[in-house]
């Protein structure tokens, strides 16, 4: 049998090693008799400054009898047999290989399932591998030269790697401890398995996504790179082929839509083919930057610093009663930066990355205002996308129109005033910046909200809303504007064939959840049609 054991207490003083013994001692069966003992999860209890703990669910194999575990009478302890559905595979033939198009999460982990079952993927993607994308980027937050192909968006990877890495997520769904184990076999760091917080780092991720390629391409697959599919052909409502970079097609019987949330002209073909989408909400506001060693100390208290504790985050909400909407902190990367994230030229966009160590000087954070249909210009499907163009243009102009990015100390972002010398907190944007009002590049009623929010934020963590804290702008891309409608079977409800997947298609949000769609769309193909 199988036994669970949810919340064991250590403090930060206890020996982690020593938690085997402590899950056997509450049952009152001997250490011996636990076999494949795992640490499931591991978050932290900081609420009490003066004191920490580490609270762990652990899973492990017992084969003695189940009155031993259940005399201990403890709510914690769950005995369960773990059974594994059998998966059928279609019967239908396939007479072209599946085509994955794009590589980020959900592309990539359905080119892996599919080749491991011997469907014999080809994954087109329309920037380079993740060596060259990488230089690509260097290049553009060094020199200006944005590659709308290869960027921070596109490119092997996905929005995903020049991200934190962060691997959290509110689905419950049992793909994602498939999506964490193969990570770890391909290299990430294997405390992600049961971390709290689980998060790989840009500078580990990007070879971890080359070797997720290398496997499908060794199972049979096919991994292209500048590849952008330009057009989608379809014969009596069902997808024909593709063509590839308006030169060629590649013929196929389904294909696997995985474009990822910023694939702005690749929409618009599918709109144009008569793909149905409709308008999705998602959030736009600024990226603001604290000293890290001031987020430590307001959330450990004495402890900050300790050897068992990395760089502390924060997760925060607010809801404006007078604008009726909600603001939060979104994409929280300890120790990390600010970066130029455009994908379209005459914009200016921004995220936030660490890397694995997360020992960068600030932590940053998007703050992040709730924005929906009925702030778009139009009933148009594709209203969201020209929402977020408009503003991303304005803050292309207010930084001064050489991708520098608007940035203004929240002292002065409060009285409405410019900014004209920094404080304590310097700017990480990759790609400079100049002082603006951010005002002048965000809907009024975002500023209303953020400056609501900000201050209730301070109540929060004393000091979040100190007068050098900076406000970069502007972020926009924290989910897609749209979904591509589906059906139950995962496959688009007006053309036959095509299967949207992961975040661009507006179903899912993140690393794990982006993957684990492409997973179950995956499946779903598996399920109605046999291997090559």
């Amino acid at each position: 049998m199988t036994v669970r054991i949810n919340n064991i207490r250590l403090s930060i003083y206890d020996d982690l090693s020593n938690i085997k013994k402590v899950a056997s001692d509450l049952i009152g069966i001997k250490e011996s008799d636990i076999e494949n003992f795992k640490i499931k999860k591991e978050s932290i209890d900081a609420r009490r400054k003066g004191k920490i703990d580490f609270i762990y669910q652990v899973e492990f194999n017992f084969d003695g009898e189940e009155k031993a575990v259940l005399k201990a009478n403890n709510k914690d302890i769950i005995l369960f047999n773990e059974k594994r559905e059998s998966f059928i595979f279609g019967e239908n033939k396939l007479n072209n290989k599946p085509l994955i198009i794009g590589s980020g999460p959900a592309g990539l982990f359905a080119g892996l399932v599919m080749a491991k079952n011997g469907y014999k993927p080809i994954v087109l993607e329309r920037g380079e591998a993740v060596e060259k994308r990488s230089d690509k980027v260097k290049s553009f937050w060094e020199k200006g030269y944005l590659d709308e192909d290869c960027n921070i968006q596109f490119g092997e990877g996905g929005a995903g790697t020049f991200s934190d890495g962060k691997l959290t997520t509110r689905i419950k769904d049992k793909r994602c401890d498939y999506v964490l184990e193969e990570f770890v076999k391909h290299g990430a760091p294997s405390e992600i398995i049961y971390s709290f917080k689980p998060h790989i780092g840009t500078d580990i991720l990007k070879n971890v996504v080359k070797n997720i390629r290398n496997k499908i391409i060794e199972l049979g697959g096919e991994v292209r790179f500048n590849s952008k599919v330009t057009d989608f052909i379809f014969k009596d409502g069902k997808i024909v082929s593709v063509k590839v970079n308006d030169k060629y097609e590649i013929p196929c019987d389904v294909a696997i839509l995985a474009i990822g949330h910023s694939a702005r002209d690749t929409f618009e073909v599918l709109f144009k083919q008569g793909v149905v989408f409709t308008q999705k909400p998602f959030a736009i506001g600024v990226r603001i930057e604290h000293l890290q060693s001031m987020i430590d100390e307001r959330q450990y208290g004495r402890f900050a610093n300790h050897p068992r504790l990395k760089a502390a985050d924060y997760k925060l909400t607010y809801t404006s009663k007078k604008y009726n909407r909600p603001c939060y902190s979104f994409c929280m990367c300890p120790g990390g930066y600010v970066v130029a994230a455009s994908s379209e030229k005459g914009m200016v966009v921004t995220n936030g990355m660490s890397e694995y160590k997360r020992d960068s000087k600030n932590a940053n954070s998007a703050i992040v205002v709730g924005v929906g249909p009925q702030d778009f210009s139009s009933k148009h499907p594709l209203a969201g996308i020209e929402f977020q163009r408009h503003y991303e243009r304005l803050a292309y102009e207010v930084g001064g129109c050489d991708y520098s990015a608007p940035v203004q100390l929240l002292g002065d972002f409060l009285k409405d005033k410019i900014s004209t010398k920094l404080g304590i907190v310097e700017p990480s944007y990759t790609r400079g910046f100049r002082f603006g009002k951010i005002k002048e590049c965000l809907p009024d009623y975002i500023i209303e909200v953020l400056k609501e929010a900000l201050l209730d934020f301070d109540k929060k963590i004393k000091g979040f809303a100190d007068y050098d804290s900076i406000l970069t702008g502007i972020e926009t891309r924290t989910s897609s504007p749209v979904r591509i409608e589906r059906d139950e079977n995962c496959e688009s409800i007006s053309l036959k064939g095509l299967y949207p997947a992961g975040e661009g298609a507006g179903y899912a949000g993140g690393i794990v959840s982006s993957a684990v769609d492409g997973i179950k769309v995956a499946e779903n193909i598996m399920k109605k049609y046999a291997p090559i």
